[in-house]
């Protein structure tokens, strides 16, 4: 199951960044109207990306080459400022790749020939170390097969990913990406962050993960109040 993030972690890798979708404008840009969508493409070509707004508070995202080690092919991540409370901290990722990063972070710590200085590696590593994992009862048991949350108070990321914003996370529909296929979201500092892999390259898996993100972005809204 892990083999994947093996190879990416390894110093001698080799470029895991595949092949581009060459997923076609079109469809996406048809679509992204049809939402009241921006929609840009960036100086390549093969870059897209999204902005619209939740309650007046902009959001982007964008879809091209990857940033993490751990993602093949393309990249889907996004990005909102909500202004919410800044002291609220959540993260949840898909199991194997939390699995794979605490298993990296473990070798490190015990290798003296490495250090954490090592640019190859990414900041959810630290997330991993700083925050515990949470459980709660009114989530499925298919959600916690599937993700991990952490937390430094269990009260915010329940309040934030409930029963309706846990179901997206679920039903992707088909083509579905694996369970085994890079995801994560990120509430810190007021700001809402997701990043996945793109995997399988279809306009529905940029849909649905639009659609999580922005009901994300509504159910941090719901539950906390904006900055002042």
């Amino acid at each position: 199951m892990f083999e994947r993030f093996k190879k990416a972690f390894s110093g001698n890798a080799k470029d895991t960044a595949g092949p581009n979708s060459q997923l076609a404008h079109g469809p996406v840009s048809e679509w992204a109207a049809t939402q009241g969508f921006g929609f840009s493409v960036d100086g390549t070509g093969r870059g897209v990306s999204l902005e619209g707004n939740v309650r007046g508070r902009p959001w982007r995202l964008q879809l091209g080459s990857p940033s993490r080690h751990y993602i093949r092919g393309e990249e889907l991540r996004a990005r909102a400022q909500l202004g919410v409370n800044e002291d609220a901290a959540v993260l949840v990722m898909n199991r194997p790749l939390k699995e794979a990063l605490e298993k990296q972070a473990y070798e490190l710590y015990t290798d003296s020939l490495r250090t954490s200085a090592d640019p190859r590696l990414p900041e959810e590593m630290r997330w991993l170390a700083m925050y515990d994992e949470v459980g709660w009862d009114n989530l499925p048991r298919a959600f916690w097969d599937r993700y991990g949350v952490l937390s430094d108070r269990r009260e915010d990321a329940e309040a934030w990913i409930d029963p309706a914003l846990g179901r997206l996370m679920l039903e992707w529909s088909d083509p579905a990406p694996s369970t085994e296929v890079p995801f994560m979201m990120m509430l810190l500092r007021g700001k809402l962050y997701l990043r996945m892999e793109y995997t399988p390259a279809d306009v529905g898996i940029l849909q649905h993960a639009a659609l999580i993100f922005t009901s994300a972005c509504e159910s941090a809204m719901d539950d906390w109040t904006a900055a002042a």
